[in-house]
This record gives C-alpha cells, sequence and structure tokens, in this order.
C-alpha cells in the first residue's frame, strides 16, 4: 500500500483546491471582519480616552472655579480697604497692602481668572447684572456707565457678573407732564 501526498487524478486535485479555496476565502473574510471590529474597538477606545482627558480637565477647571469665586469676597474686601483708605495709615503698610492685592489677583490670573470689562460697554446679560439705571444724553441707551461690583470670568466661563448701572436716555419734558 502506498500513500499518495498528492493527488494524481485531476478530479481529486481539483476538488481538494476547491475546498482550500473555500477555506481560503472564508479565513479572508473573518480576517476582514476580525480587522473591521478592531478598527472599530481602537477608534472607539480613542474617543473615549479623549472624553475622559476632556473631563478631567472640566473637573480641574470647574473645582478650580469654585475656588476662585469663594476667594473673590476677599479680593473685593482687600481691594474696598485700599479704596476707603484712612489718611494716618503709614505709607508703608498701604503698598504692602495693594502688594498683596496684586499677588492674589496674579495667582487667580494664573487660574484663568479675567475681569469682565463693563463701563462703557453695552448691556450685556450674560456677562452683566443691572441693578439700576442712570439718565444720560452722552451715552447710548443699554450702555454700562458705572460698574457696582467687578465681574469675573475663568476662561470663557462667569463666575460672577458685573452688578452694573445701565443707562438710559433721558425722559422728555412731554413724558414727565403726562406723568
Amino acid at each position: 500500500m502506498t500513500t499518495r501526498k498528492h493527488p494524481h487524478e485531476p478530479e481529486e486535485f481539483e476538488a481538494r483546491l476547491g475546498l482550500y479555496e473555500g477555506k481560503i476565502a472564508e479565513l479572508e473574510s473573518q480576517l476582514a471582519e476580525t480587522r473591521e471590529k478592531y478598527l472599530r474597538l481602537a477608534a472607539d477606545f480613542d474617543n473615549y480616552k479623549k472624553r475622559m482627558r476632556q473631563e478631567q480637565l472640566d473637573t480641574m477647571q470647574h473645582a478650580s472655579a469654585e475656588l476662585i469665586h469663594r476667594l473673590l469676597p476677599v479680593l473685593d474686601d482687600l481691594q474696598s480697604v485700599l479704596e476707603h483708605q484712612p489718611r494716618d495709615v503709614d505709607e508703608s503698610w498701604i503698598k504692602g497692602l495693594e502688594l498683596s492685592v496684586r499677588k492674589l489677583e496674579e495667582a487667580l490670573g494664573t487660574h484663568g481668572l479675567q475681569p469682565i470689562d463693563a463701563v462703557g460697554a453695552r448691556f450685556d446679560p450674560k456677562l452683566h447684572e443691572a441693578v439700576g439705571h442712570e439718565e444720560s444724553a452722552e451715552h447710548p441707551e443699554d450702555t454700562v456707565v458705572s460698574e457696582l461690583r467687578r465681574g469675573y470670568r475663568v476662561r470663557d466661563r462667569v463666575v460672577r457678573p458685573a452688578l452694573v448701572k445701565v443707562s438710559r436716555r433721558p425722559a422728555l419734558p412731554a413724558e414727565t407732564q403726562e406723568s
């Protein structure tokens, strides 16, 4: 009895070749499917990493914004002390207090704190909180004419709106007589 390693008959060779080609096609299909799954999984994982990184940044920024929000009244009080200093206070003490306020502002600025420019700007309810109005012929209507409390933002997020007074046009004499 002899064993044949290679089929000698063409029909048998064609049958085996067909089986091998079918198996190759099946394996190529599985490979393509597995490759597609891998690419989708890699893209999903990359998106997940980006989303987690963004969530971490948002959490850190939110935490620093919360801390900054809590420190703003302290900054307001120190600035108020400087604005209402008594006449007989030692000048070096005032300079030291000014330096401390400037350092606090710089420290908060490194975490993204920026004052909101209010006076002279058009009233924006996203940035300003109107607490009164003043009649003014020299300013266009709805222009901020005075700031009662400074507003701040951290990057593009408002942590505290500015308290402002807004201009309005003066009442005409006819309007005041009708009132």
